[in-house]
């Protein structure tokens, strides 16, 4: 439990100094998040290769490799060298959550102004520059942690699969009404 508490404050205060709102998930997330099913819908077949990821999912490989550098720092997956080599899960897809990979790869989400320093205002400005609508945004903040925490990768995997399923059952639909 007191790993999720670190991941949670971790991912709040990721942001550096930011200017503006953050409120989309970057590339880098979207590709992880991505990058991640397509492992995951593969495992017990053998490690997977980020050429094959690279190839199904439309991601570069050398931005893969980046990202898989630090999912494989954080234990979440691990690496297989040699012929036959890739990478596989390192725990199990329902002990990884959406928040665990976000954090791995440093992706900021955060809806403050201030990253989360509570100076909106600035450094400069006088004791107590918090905006009016600080409190709003850091709960924002919270919320979308939680969230993103309570998304396991399995929970993805299943989804995808059942997406899966009803394009191949639409398709033997339309087939059959076309005789």
């Amino acid at each position: 439990m007191r790993n999720r508490w670190l991941n949670r404050s971790k991912i709040l205060t990721l942001f550096g100094n930011h200017s503006g709102v953050v409120m989309r998930l970057t590339t880098k997330g979207r590709f992880a998040v991505t990058a991640m099913i397509d492992l995951a819908l593969r495992q017990g077949k053998g490690p997977v290769t980020l050429s094959g990821i690279s190839q199904r999912q439309a991601i570069s490989l050398s931005y893969l490799e980046q990202l898989f550098g630090k999912l494989r720092r954080h234990e979440i997956v691990e690496s297989v060298r040699g012929p036959g080599g890739g990478y596989s899960l390192a725990r199990s897809a329902e002990k990884v959550t959406v928040a665990d990979i976000i954090i791995a790869v440093d992706e900021p989400l955060d809806a403050t102004q201030c990253g989360g320093k509570e100076n909106c205002h600035g450094a400069d400005a006088a004791a107590g520059t918090r905006c009016m609508t600080h409190e709003l945004w850091a709960t924002l903040n919270a919320k979308m942690v939680d969230f993103l925490d309570s998304v396991t990768l399995q929970d993805l995997v299943d989804q995808q699969k059942q997406k899966e399923q009803n394009v191949v059952v639409m398709h033997r639909h339309a087939a059959v009404g076309q005789n």
